[in-house]
């Protein structure tokens, strides 16, 4: 009899049978108010009822068509819905499976278009668990370690992350510069630097939100030296933070984004979007992939942005995000260093009293919440951070009801 690697441990004990909007329910019929969706997935909800039929119906046509052998039309419908929200100029699209392929394919593009070999992230990043991928991963040694050797190529710069430094967030974004330049002077010419890869909100690493001072001074580095700037929207794409990229908070310019997540409500596609100019720089071959851009998956990812645009989910994200982001910071407790966030990325640090990462107390807070019928989950270097992405499609009075239950979690674990 088969099992699941033993590796695979989950976050909750549930076992679910169904979900509805923003809720969860077990096997057993219990209700869970979804703070998780997926790991920002699920942008429009559980079973949103738009995209369920959407894929129904595309289901009972064509399944798959293999998209460098025939073309079909929910994938050349989605290139051109995508072509009406895409950031300006941004208007070839290649689309693959997971956030990891995306990634990788930015990565082929940019040492294919420019001939440089290095590319430069940023410390507390993540971008995949695939081998580049997980290179290019700073968020965690969980993601690299084990299977050296990795890529080589890779060079990380500071990301701002004031709270760490115990700096103002001036002091740290003029120090991430600094050293950035630094890099530049003693282990990657300019020269030889292909591109910066950033997410616009540090994910996996802590929900850390860069700025606009930071990723203007990425800009114009990139505009001097011939380096291409890579945002990876992968969880901050599609209305999570507030506008529908995450980048568009800081009024930056990206040569490529990649994407994946919010853009399918739950079905499997990724993808990066660049100019025609640069995409037509990967060479012959370079792009591919069996299930790429798969039939059923565009259905549903058209389906998506259709509600998104529909139910003016962009801003309700960006409402409800202030409602939370608001209510995490009210509920007291000495146990958490640091709140922050956009949109609805919510991040709440715990820390020791000396100020050290505090796992243990943010693992009871979140099983704890589970256990109330709020599912969460930790992120962090250390797993110290509890994150909160609920769906898009979050109401105030859900949003209510989780900082509720947040509150009685922070009073239970007695600090």
């Amino acid at each position: 009899m088969a099992e699941l690697s033993p590796i695979l441990k989950q976050a909750t004990p549930v076992t679910v049978d169904h979900g509805s909007g923003c809720y969860l329910y077990d096997t057993d019929g219990r209700r869970f108010l979804d703070f998780t969706a997926g790991i920002g997935v699920t942008s429009t909800g559980h079973c949103h009822p738009a995209v369920v039929a959407a894929a129904q119906a595309q289901v009972a046509k064509l399944i798959h068509g293999q998209y460098t052998t025939v073309m079909h039309r929910p994938m050349l419908e989605l290139t051109e819905r995508l072509g009406t929200v895409l950031p300006e100029g941004l208007d070839s699209v290649f689309y693959a499976n997971s956030g990891s392929e995306a990634v990788e394919a930015a990565l082929r593009l940019a040492r294919q278009a420019t001939g440089r070999p290095n590319v430069i992230v940023f410390h507390g990043g993540f971008h995949g668990r695939t081998v580049a991928a997980a290179t290019m991963t700073t968020s965690g040694t969980r993601f690299s370690a084990g299977f050296s050797p990795l890529m080589s190529g890779v060079h990380v710069a500071p990301f701002p992350t004031a709270y760490r430094y115990g700096w103002s967030e001036e002091e740290a974004t003029s120090f991430a510069l600094r050293e950035l330049d630094y890099l530049f002077a003693t282990l990657t010419s300019p020269a030889e630097t292909a591109a910066f890869i950033v997410e616009p909100v540090l994910g996996e690493g802590g929900y850390i939100p860069g700025n606009r001072v930071f990723f203007e001074g990425l800009r114009e580095r990139a505009d001097r030296h011939g380096i291409l700037l890579i945002f990876d929207e992968i969880q901050t794409g599609f209305g999570r933070t507030g506008k529908f990229f995450g980048h568009q908070h800081f009024g930056i310019r990206p040569d490529v984004i990649t994407m994946a997540k919010g853009l399918a409500s739950g079905f499997p596609i990724s993808g990066i979007a660049a100019s025609a100019e640069l995409m037509s720089a990967a060479w012959p071959g370079s792009q591919g992939g069996t299930y790429g851009g798969n039939a059923v998956a565009c259905a549903a990812a058209l389906a998506t942005l259709e509600v998104i645009e529909s139910e003016n989910l962009v801003e309700n994200a960006r409402v409800r995000g202030e409602q939370l982001l608001a209510g995490v910071r009210a509920a007291e407790s000495k146990a958490i260093g640091d709140t922050r966030g956009l949109g609805l990325l919510v991040g709440a640090e715990f820390v020791t009293t000396d100020g050290s990462p505090d796992r243990e107390t943010a693992t009871a807070a979140q099983q704890l919440a589970a256990a109330k019928g709020l599912l969460l989950l930790t992120c962090g270097a250390y797993m110290n951070v509890v994150r909160m992405i609920p769906p898009l499609v979050v109401s105030e009075s859900q949003v209510a009801d989780a900082l509720g239950i947040w509150s009685e979690v922070l009073a239970e674990i007695g600090h």
